[in-house]
């Protein structure tokens, strides 16, 4: 039995003070304003669990959390299976893979706010290069008044921005499997599915439970990208749970919006402590059958 000693902690205690500092008293302070209607700071009244009673009761803010709900789960089906399958016929060993993978993490250094801005330029039909293409395609140039349209951008965009992080996580975690696991299994006759079914996907577990958590975090509150495209239309249908925050932001709404950010952050926070939950049943190991 190894000795454990808690001295590690002296390391991660000034970024716990920190981050308690630029995290836990904004939230505490978001959590206070959910229960006033506030006009001006120095003019609050107390309304106790009013706006959580109005914003649970209302089909505005459960149209907004399927939509929410719907993108990420449409965002994870695709950018999960695309980034393994890219990190899979990344050659492993080769010279110039560090030169591969800094070409496709690029989309990951792009700023948020000039996502849209980059999007809407290459669909713009007239000098935009990918919208020359669609449009001979068929692609209309009022594409935001269609829905499937929307969405469409909107998922491509995200799968262009995000998809490299899956793809590197999976690569950093193929790398750490032993040759001679191939070598056995190529002794046995295993084919690419036996392989990946049996040797690859063990070892891609823990990283997947992290690719998911955090791409669904970042989806399912997906603002920055999301409202310069169409500002939550065509009517109301790109309007997720992110984008109405931001609406009753702008309206000096503060009651009800403090109380919205609040019902956000716990959801995400019961999706978080799920996944930990998994992440520790595979840590768990099986109990033994028996004793020698």
């Amino acid at each position: 039995m190894k000795d454990r000693t808690n001295t590690g902690w002296i390391f991660v205690l000034p970024a716990a003070l920190l981050l308690g500092l630029v995290g836990l008293i904004p939230l505490i302070t978001v959590i206070n304003y959910s229960f006033f209607e506030i006009f001006i700071l120095d003019q609050r009244f107390w309304v106790g669990t009013e706006w959580y009673n109005d914003i649970i009761g209302s089909g505005r803010f459960w149209s907004s959390f399927g939509r929410s709900a719907l993108f990420s789960a449409l965002v994870l089906c695709i950018q999960i299976p695309l980034g393994i399958a890219i990190a899979l016929c990344i050659p492993q060993r080769q010279f110039w893979i560090g030169l591969a993978l800094a070409g496709i993490a690029l989309p990951l250094l792009v700023p948020w706010n000039m996502i849209p801005s980059l999007w809407l330029s290459v669909l713009n039909p007239d000098t935009g290069l990918i919208g020359r293409v669609l449009a001979s395609f068929g692609w209309t140039t009022d594409w935001k008044l269609s829905v499937i349209q929307t969405w469409a951008v909107l998922l491509v965009m995200d799968t262009w921005h995000w998809t490299s992080l899956v793809v590197i996580l999976c690569y950093s975690a193929l790398t750490t499997i032993p040759a001679p696991y191939y070598q056995a299994a190529n002794i046995d006759g295993a084919g690419p599915w036996q392989v990946f079914r049996h040797i690859q996907l063990p070892k891609l577990q823990h990283v997947l439970l992290m690719a998911i958590l955090l791409r669904f975090m970042d989806s399912f509150m997906i603002y920055t990208e999301a409202f310069p495209i169409n500002a939550g239309g065509p009517n109301g249908a790109t309007m997720f749970l992110a984008v109405d925050l931001g609406e009753d932001i702008k309206a000096f709404n503060y009651g009800p919006s403090a109380a919205r950010s609040v019902l956000y952050f716990l959801i995400v926070l019961t999706v978080a402590w799920v996944f930990t939950k998994g992440q520790g049943k595979i840590d768990t190991p099986a109990p033994s059958g028996g004793r020698e």
